[in-house]
């Protein structure tokens, strides 16, 4: 018991220390926090990082950043050309070594093999010697030094370029393993840019509190603690449609782009261990939908795919990242469910009205023998007329939904005769008596008209009952329509607790984390609203049987 509490606390803690050191490392930078989040993500996933933007954007202070989160790490970056070799960036071959034992052995310190966050820029320049090893680096995180094979601490590795890898170049596998793939760009907004212009403080300035760096037994603590973290079935049930939309996007598109948005099985598998890593630092122990959100910045190749993932996530936010469309479909299907109940009940217990041919044109004829008799007041020939459909009421005099009216049973049938009438009655329970309208639709039903002048269909009690087995299936169905928007509203319920426990979030885009909590607010109005109708119908439609076989109702 008290175990599980500290592992909680612990978590808490790790969240809110992440979310402090972040903050750290992204003082004094401007428009590249979410990068410098991405990046340091990457780096606790254990997973590479590729910049694409033009020069002079600060893609490598971005990196020297990075080094700064890690206690006592250290820093290897290079610049590639065409002409580099494997001596500038994996070490020198130790001469000494090669005159006594003929050894061919790199001299590490200071390079690559030794560094804990690397940073490689123009990187699709370097050669196949260099491109090949970093490949082995990046897998494996060993090199080979000689007959020797050693652990490279490579926490981190941010390569960059302002051009994708050309196609058909055999970087296909170097490209795929950096699985972050972030597109910076210039400072857009006039007063960041300004305050970058104006920025006199240098980069030798900026320090991190040493109570945030991560230490280097904290850090691989925490990698084995990473796979500890729960995909449930929901979870991955998004991830996998996420990938469905993927491909059918690749479909649509033909084959000018189909091939950039092909995403390996090692990517994904490798996306998997970033959301495990978001949850984690995030305080969590399970993947959660808003964890989701983080594969807009894995899964695209060029600027054109880019665009088409982020459409597809930003729809996904929108639309099923917490099952809204699912849930207002639900709802609304039950509320139509219903409302065709609602039809097909008053179809059966409407009362039709015969009609009599005569000289001086269409006579009609209601017969109450059979129908039931009330007393309201000191009237004892009253028949009941059961309103079958929700209405606003049938008089300005009484506000609310009317339910049944009490109507003088002579009246009815004399002035029924024409048609089209008015005659007094009394609405519900009230005892005092309004002027009612009623009419004879064109499919021979008697009709009551509600203030609003709708057409509201009416059984008489006593006439048109239902038989007890109907009644029983009626309510069977209404309470089927009523576990389906309860349905729904438990999806809303579940959603709401599921991206409060993920908020704030401390990787994904604001944007759509902004666009998904919008979207549940929409679906839980939507519901709110609906519910209101739902209530009210399906309320009168289980009290109907009690409307026309009771006493006053």
């Amino acid at each position: 018991m008290n175990t599980n509490r500290i592992m909680t606390t612990n978590k808490a803690l790790l969240s809110e220390r992440i979310q402090k050191l972040v903050g750290a490392l992204s003082s004094g930078v401007y428009e590249r926090e979410s990068t410098i989040r991405l990046c340091l993500l990457a780096a606790l996933a254990g997973e590479s990082v590729f910049l694409l933007g033009p020069p002079g954007i600060a893609k490598s202070y971005i990196a020297k950043r990075l080094i700064k989160a890690f206690d006592q790490a250290s820093f290897f970056e290079y610049l590639m050309t065409r002409f580099s070799t494997p001596e500038e960036v994996f070490g020198p071959l130790s001469i000494q070594e090669l005159k006594d034992n003929g050894k061919y052995v790199r001299l590490t310190e200071g390079y690559l093999p030794e560094a804990d966050v690397v940073f490689l820029d123009e990187i699709w320049k370097a050669g196949p010697a260099i491109l090949n090893t970093l490949l082995t680096v990046i897998n494996e995180r060993t090199f080979k030094n000689g007959s020797d094979v050693h652990n490279v601490p490579m926490r981190l590795l941010i390569s960059a370029s302002n051009e994708l890898p050309e196609s058909e170049s055999g970087l296909d596998a170097l490209y795929d393993r950096m699985l972050v793939r972030i597109f910076v760009t210039r400072i857009q907004e006039k007063d960041n840019f300004r305050m970058m212009l104006m920025d006199e403080k240098g980069q030798d300035t900026f320090e991190v509190d040493a109570s945030l760096t991560i230490k280097e037994h904290e850090y691989f603590r925490w990698q084995k603690e990473l796979a500890q973290v729960n995909l449930s079935e929901p979870v991955f049930d998004k991830l996998y449609a996420l990938k469905q939309s993927i491909e059918k996007a690749a479909v649509k598109q033909g084959s000018a782009v189909s091939d950039e948005l092909y995403v390996s099985d090692r990517r994904w598998k490798k996306a998997l261990n970033l959301l495990k890593a978001s949850a984690f630092f995030s305080g969590r122990s399970e993947v959660n939908p808003v964890d989701l959100l983080l594969l807009q910045e894995c899964l695209w190749h060029s600027p054109d795919s880019r665009q088409i993932i982020r459409d597809i996530m930003a729809q996904f936010a929108a639309e099923n990242a917490f099952d809204q469309t699912a849930a207002t479909t639900m709802a609304e299907e039950a509320l139509e469910e219903l409302n065709e109940l609602s039809t097909e009940i008053a179809d059966c217990l409407h009362h039709d009205v015969n009609n009599e041919a005569a000289l001086r044109g269409e006579r009609y004829r209601i017969d109450l023998s059979k129908a039931r008799r009330y007393k309201v007041n000191t009237n004892s020939n009253m028949v009941k007329l059961v309103a079958l459909a929700s209405n606003p009421s049938v008089s300005e005099k009484e506000s609310g939904d009317s339910r049944w009216v009490f109507v003088d049973a002579t009246e009815l049938e004399k002035n029924a005769k024409s048609g089209h009438f008015e005659i007094l009655g009394y609405v519900n329970k009230n005892t005092h008596l309004c002027m009612l309208k009623f009419d004879v639709d064109a499919g021979q039903r008697l009709i009551i008209r509600d203030i609003a002048n709708r057409a509201v269909p009416v059984g008489i009690s006593g006439i048109d009952d239902a038989t007890e087995a109907e009644w029983t299936d009626w309510k069977n169905k209404v309470e089927a329509c009523e576990k389906k928007f309860s349905d729904a509203h438990f999806l809303a319920r579940r959603a709401r607790s599921q991206i409060n426990m993920a908020l704030p979030h401390h990787f994904a885009d604001p944007e759509l984390v902004n666009v998904m909590a919008n979207s549940l607010a929409d679906t839980e109005e939507k519901l709110d609203v609906s519910e209101v109708s739902m209530s009210k119908i399906a309320g009168r439609l289980k009290r109907l049987s009690v409307f026309f076989n009771e006493g006053e109702g």
